[in-house]
């Protein structure tokens, strides 16, 4: 066995920071029971030098289970751990398709932490059937509440293909302008459209639509990436993507009023999303392929696991209740606990 330690990725938010050794063992777990064949043991944080580690125990590490570690929300770099306390490097390969700053230099209140968004989109692919995806870029990603595309950016990151949904035309328009001055800036090769999607000379929404290479010549192979984003309700989503198009739906649910849902019973807005995802789930579903994951972040203030569980399990789904799957429950600010839920359609 090999000893290894990571160092965690510094972040801004300090609340998001004292959190992040727990929430990386519980990521480190996650990967470990999905793509390492549980070979990840004594998983602990430890201080070295003043600064945290995370220490683990484990076979030596192959090629391809670095490119995994790699995806890790809070690696910032990997040593092995020798008996005298020594720190080796080991070099880790990057992930990322494109610039860092597609996922740091969008500022705004209520954006997402992208450290925690890069988390639950890489434990939703492991719990898929196709989790290699996340390495080779065979997944499409759903973000059915996409607000300004943080999600959306994290995918494009991966070199996945992305969707997103967002009922605020004012957030479609941000990140519409955004992602166009950011591909301008980053001289690459693409194409950007927006138009208005009609059937039966109904306008059911305005679809934002882009195609980016990674370089001008894969752009000219046909190799570059999909990227659409529709001005719409999210129970409308089956209106505009085809039954089982996706692998993956990634998406953090509302928090409290000002981004409530609609109240069956009270016909007024709800803190809880629950309510929403009764709507929702089903068309959400229909999206999804078998075998296929969702992934949801809420405020566990408003809404409870079990609530989420029981909603998912009813509409064919496997939820993940292992205990790395467990451990991602953490504090944002006073008003907000977060959580997530995971869960695998079930083949039928």
């Amino acid at each position: 066995m090999t000893s290894y330690a990571f160092l965690l990725l510094p972040s801004h938010n300090r609340v998001y920071a004292q959190a992040a050794p727990r929430l990386a063992r519980a990521e480190l777990l996650a990967m470990s029971e999905t793509v390492l064949g549980g070979r990840v043991t004594e998983v602990e944080e430890r201080r070295m030098g003043g600064v945290p580690y995370l220490c683990f125990q484990a076979p030596a590490l192959a090629p391809e289970e670095l490119r995994y570690l790699a995806a890790l929300s809070s690696l910032h770099a990997l040593f092995e751990l020798g008996d005298d306390g020594r720190l080796t490097p080991v070099e880790v390969p990057s992930l990322d398709r494109f610039p860092s700053d597609l996922i740091t230099i969008q500022k705004y209140a209520g954006k997402t932490n992208e450290d925690f968004t890069r988390l639950l989109l890489n434990v939703t692919a492991l719990a898929c059937d196709a989790p290699q995806g996340l390495l080779n870029g065979g997944l499409r990603v759903l973000d059915p509440l996409c607000g300004r595309g943080t999600t959306l950016n994290q995918a494009l990151m991966y070199g996945l293909h992305a969707a997103g949904v967002e009922r605020e035309a004012r957030s479609v328009e941000a990140y519409e302008n955004f992602l166009r001055q950011w591909l301008k800036n980053s001289r690459l090769k693409h194409r950007a459209t927006t138009a208005t999607v009609r059937r039966d000379r109904r306008a059911l929404g305005r679809r934002f639509h882009v195609t980016v290479g990674e370089s001008k010549e894969a752009y000219k192979k046909g190799q570059h990436l999909e990227l659409t984003v529709v001005n719409a309700d999210t129970t409308a989503a089956g209106e505009f993507f085809r039954p089982a198009t996706f692998d993956l739906i990634v998406t953090d649910a509302p928090y409290g009023v000002q981004h409530g849902s609609r109240s069956v019973t009270a016909g007024r807005p709800s803190r809880s999303p629950v309510p929403l995802l009764q709507e929702a789930l089903p068309v959400w579903a229909g999206l999804l392929r078998n075998g296929g994951a969702i992934g949801i972040s809420w405020n566990t203030h408003v809404a409870d696991r079990e609530e989420l569980a029981a909603l998912l399990s009813g509409e064919g789904f496997e939820v993940r209740e292992t205990e790395a799957y467990l451990g991602f429950g953490h504090r944002v600010d006073q008003a907000i606990a977060r959580d997530l839920v995971v869960a695998r359609r079930v083949r039928r």
